[in-house]
């Protein structure tokens, strides 16, 4: 299935995933607006580990305002952009040092003009080694592609002909392979809704087949709630953040050459920063080239070994909910309705 698409940008020189759309402009919604770099948030340091990433005195800086829900951000090289998503207005942005904040794609998830429930579009975001857009479309309850030709494509919708509850997170594994989580967070009633066609909430991998065929594999079917997702340097070890309830947690998986995986277990356990007052749960994460995670939960930006050990936290002040590694040095953060970003070492090498 292939759709139209609505995106903005008139100057005819972008570059990037979206390129292609940029047609006809479109204005940012209301209370929705670039800022001035404001502070926020601090550096928690726990080990001497964190400091090789991020300085003590470092702060966020708020560069964009007025979501509803942000999430899922993404660095486009070829652009010298980010891309990320806005869940509840059913739209993906894109923010550059050089043209500023812009409606990039809308609608983003949810194609049709009815309203679907709290969270109809977007939700994750990766760009493959061609560079198109893959998203997780939560009111298409699929995963889609943004084609060279400005296509709108879907890849994946369904898992032994069910259609899957909504796409959340995904990671795309060298070889063209798709893992990704779907729980039913874009069900406009959940797991109580009337439209759900399986069981479980299932950690997937779609397999490239001959053409633009996938096979879907369930690789876990025992989480409540798998969120965000992402595999390790060497692509020997997923992980999954688990957002669930009162036990968010992160569980890892090895992984082995043909894309099965061992039973989860438990990576880092989040429960006491929740005890502890801090807000947000285990969500979106990311996975430095030395295998150290930086995972949002609670209380921010979660620094995490890959031995397990809490390194530090970088604290933004809100509900936290994903990252992104760029280019230009800086480590990009939806949380809540801001979009931040904060200074560092090391992690823009190689993108």
């Amino acid at each position: 299935m292939s759709m139209a698409i609505a995106a903005c940008g008139s100057q005819s020189h972008r570059r990037g995933a979206l390129a292609v759309l940029d047609a006809a402009s479109q204005s940012l919604p209301a209370g929705v607006r670039a800022c001035v770099g404001e502070p926020q948030g601090s550096v928690e340091v726990l080990d001497p580990r964190l400091l090789r990433y991020v300085d003590p005195g470092e702060r966020f800086q708020r560069i964009a305002t007025g979501f509803e829900w942000s999430e899922g951000p993404v660095w486009d090289r070829a652009a010298e952009a980010l891309l990320f998503s806005d869940v509840p207005s059913n739209v993906v942005y894109r923010w550059s040092q050089r043209f500023g904040l812009e409606v990039a794609l809308r609608p983003s998830g949810f194609a049709a003009a009815t309203a679907r429930g709290r969270e109809p579009g977007s939700n994750g975001l990766a760009i493959d080694a061609q560079g198109r857009l893959l998203l997780c479309e939560h009111g298409d309850r699929r995963l889609g592609r943004i084609e060279r030709d400005g296509r709108h494509v879907t890849l994946v919708d369904r898992f032994d002909g069910n259609r899957l509850h909504s796409p959340n997170d995904l990671a795309i594994h060298s070889s063209g392979a798709v893992f990704f989580t779907d729980p039913p967070y874009g069900l406009p009633h959940g797991m109580k809704d009337a439209g759900r066609e399986l069981p479980h909430c299932g950690v997937y991998v779609a397999l490239p087949r001959d053409g633009s065929a996938f096979e879907v594999r369930l690789l876990d079917a025992g989480l409540s709630r798998p969120n965000g997702i992402a595999l390790s340097p060497d692509e020997r070890r997923l992980y999954v953040a688990v957002s669930e309830g009162a036990s968010p947690r992160i569980v890892a998986y090895e992984v082995d050459r043909d894309l099965a995986v061992s039973p989860a277990r438990t990576f880092f356990d989040a429960r006491h920063l929740q005890r502890e007052g801090n807000q947000g749960s285990t969500d979106g994460l990311k996975v430095a080239q030395d295998g150290t995670l930086f995972a949002t939960g609670p209380g921010g930006v979660l620094v995490i070994g890959a031995d397990g050990v809490h390194l530090g936290t970088l604290r933004t002040g809100e509900a936290t909910a994903n990252c992104a590694f760029a280019a230009d040095g800086m480590l990009y953060v939806t949380a809540d309705t801001h979009l931040l970003r904060i200074r560092t070492h090391e992690l823009g090498a190689g993108l």
